[in-house]
């Protein structure tokens, strides 16, 4: 890898999971305030909403979605219209 290629507030950070709360520990140029202790070592944290942990299309599973709900409400409109 070439040397000196990334800016000088390139760092290790810990980007939090909102929705599974996992936590990655990742380099980055983010500013953040926050801090967070990862794996006995302190480093600046950013919270995110989602991630590969949490997202329905990495994790092959839906998000509580209320399907059948939403196909009696559409056939109640149109039997009104009716």
């Amino acid at each position: 890898m070439k040397k000196d290629i990334h800016p000088e507030s390139y760092r290790p950070v810990v980007f939090e999971d909102l929705a599974s709360g996992a936590a990655f520990l990742i380099g980055s140029t983010i500013t953040t305030t926050e801090t967070t202790t990862f794996e006995g070592k302190e480093y600046p944290k950013v919270t995110v909403e989602i991630s590969s942990k949490s997202h329905p299309f990495y994790t092959g599973g839906d998000r509580a979605l209320d399907k059948t709900g939403r196909v009696e409400r559409f056939k109640q409109r149109a039997a009104k219209k009716k």
